[in-house]
């Protein structure tokens, strides 16, 4: 499993490599991808890291599982490969920040261009048996991204994290709240977002928040 990370995550990730549970977790990630199609591409299950530097991480956004369908899942919560038709929660999320911020929603749904902004994009499962969701979930995953969550806490200062849903906002007690912003509102799924996920307003928060903080806004 691809695990060539910057060195800005290596010293934070790499003693966590080496833990059992991650040895076990690669084994069960190793026979899967050899047995089944699973998603994203071996090379991409670091994606979010590889985009996005610890040194430069400003925003975290919180999802819980690849993409399973074809061609779908680049690595990044949310984000879908340029070309791929936008799934209903990332249409929901550009249709947001369209009238929060009155842009034009963008024709890629790639999010490449906010992780490289300081956007860690970080599913809580990063990989996926193909049409099958959840079916790597409580593998050691969530123990990963747990630790993820809870380091970026500790070392980093004044990180503004998007809670989305009630899955996302079980990981506010990973977050030290006098160190950091959160930010919650319902899922941008068809299911939630008519109950509060339009008119959030989250992209212009996140933004006014990072420039009191004197840090450079995202270019959502």
């Amino acid at each position: 499993m691809h695990r060539n990370l910057s060195e800005s995550w290596k010293n934070i990730l790499s003693a966590e490599f080496d833990k059992p549970y991650f040895k076990e977790l690669t084994g069960f990630i190793n026979k899967e991808y050899s047995n089944y199609q699973c998603f994203p591409k071996i090379d991409e299950v670091f994606s979010a890291f590889d985009n996005c530097s610890f040194k430069d991480l400003k925003v975290v956004i919180i999802g819980q599982d690849p993409y399973h369908d074809e061609n779908q899942a680049n690595g990044l919560c949310f984000s879908v490969k340029d070309g791929i038709k936008h799934p209903p929660s990332l249409k929901n999320i550009f249709k947001e920040i369209a009238t929060d911020l009155n842009i034009e929603i963008p024709q890629s749904g790639n999010l490449e261009k906010w992780a490289k902004q300081g956007v860690l994009l970080l599913n809580a499962t990063l990989t996926v048996r193909a049409h099958q969701a959840g079916s790597h979930q409580k593998k050691g995953w969530e123990t990963f991204t747990d630790f993820v969550i809870e380091q970026i806490s500790k070392e980093k200062e004044s990180v503004v994290f998007l809670l989305w849903g009630k899955f996302a906002e079980s990981k506010m007690k990973l977050i030290n709240l006098k160190k950091h912003t959160i930010l919650v509102a319902p899922h941008p799924s068809p299911l939630g977002a008519w109950r509060g996920w339009f008119g959030s307003k989250h992209f212009s928060k996140t933004n006014e928040i990072l420039q009191k903080e004197k840090k450079s806004t995202i270019k959502w």
